[in-house]
């Protein structure tokens, strides 16, 4: 196959590219920042068209992870960034496919599990899941991050593509050993002594391991009838205090010092981030 994946320079893409090129397959990563790498990578502004839209002609699948990384604090340009970084880069995708001679046969968009409601009473899936956003207790930066997927996915939909499969991958946290992804910050807390709850500790961690998450995307290549939204997530999500508790043992670290949420909220002020996926 021929695999073209906008935005594959970050962790997410890097997994899959890895595992595409090493399985045999034609990969291809549009890049902002063009770099070195086993493959190859085009550059691309990811706002307009260009030479790179040639890429998508011939492709069989193109995996779309672009946006600006959501670990930064949430001021008003960095939350202008991270919207448009997204919307724009599906809306010129679309444009693209719709005018290629042969089109991708399918199209795997990056969505979030962010989508959904924070709740206790029963798991999100696919067809019964509430949407976030409406919650009178939500804070700012939870909505934000929701209007955020909305929008993606609502760019996702509204782009005209008759010849291609559409699936939005509302995916959860993928853990993988490569530095500065979500694992490696979690296990660094572990480290240095504060692996312990985070606020309260009850809300829930969904997660997907590294490996599942490249078999589930060669699954929905493989298998035509699936469309629309599809969670990517581990059966099993946990409370951040177990989360943290299984970390810890498999570590092998006895102790780890809890977190309040205004300890994490001065904590995340310093290194310019925001508390929203912990708590």
């Amino acid at each position: 196959m021929k695999v073209v994946i906008p935005g594959g320079s970050g962790q997410v893409g890097a997994v899959l590219a890895r595992a595409f090129h090493g399985d045999g397959h034609e990969v291809v990563v549009l890049s902002r920042q063009p770099g070195n790498a086993p493959w190859r990578v085009v550059p691309w502004d990811a706002r307009t068209l260009g030479e790179w839209a040639g890429e998508l002609d011939g492709a069989d699948v193109v995996i779309n992870l672009t946006g600006r990384s959501v670990n930064c604090r949430y001021t008003p340009e960095n939350r202008r960034v991270i919207t448009e970084s997204r919307v724009d880069s599906t809306r010129v995708l679309g444009e693209a496919t719709s005018q290629a001679s042969h089109p991708p046969r399918v199209w795997l968009q990056a969505s979030t599990a962010t989508i959904y409601a924070h709740r206790f009473d029963a798991p999100n899936d696919e067809t019964t899941g509430i949407l976030g956003g409406a919650e009178p207790d939500a804070p700012d930066t939870w909505r934000f991050s929701i209007d955020v997927a909305r929008a993606w996915e609502q760019a996702f939909e509204e782009a005209k593509v008759p010849q291609t499969r559409k699936v939005a991958l509302r995916s959860a946290m993928t853990m993988s050993p490569d530095p500065e992804g979500i694992f490696d910050t979690l296990l660094g807390l572990v480290r240095r002594g504060l692996g312990g709850h985070s606020g309260s500790g009850r809300q829930y961690v969904s997660w997907i391991h590294d490996q599942d998450f490249v078999r589930a995307v060669y699954w929905l290549i493989e298998r035509e009838m699936f469309e629309g939204a599809v969670n990517l997530a581990a059966p099993n999500p946990l409370p951040n205090a177990e989360f943290m508790r299984v970390l810890r043992e498999a570590w092998g670290a006895p102790v780890g010092l809890p977190a309040t949420e205004w300890m994490l909220e001065i904590g995340a002020f310093f290194l310019k981030t925001e508390t929203e996926l912990i708590l």
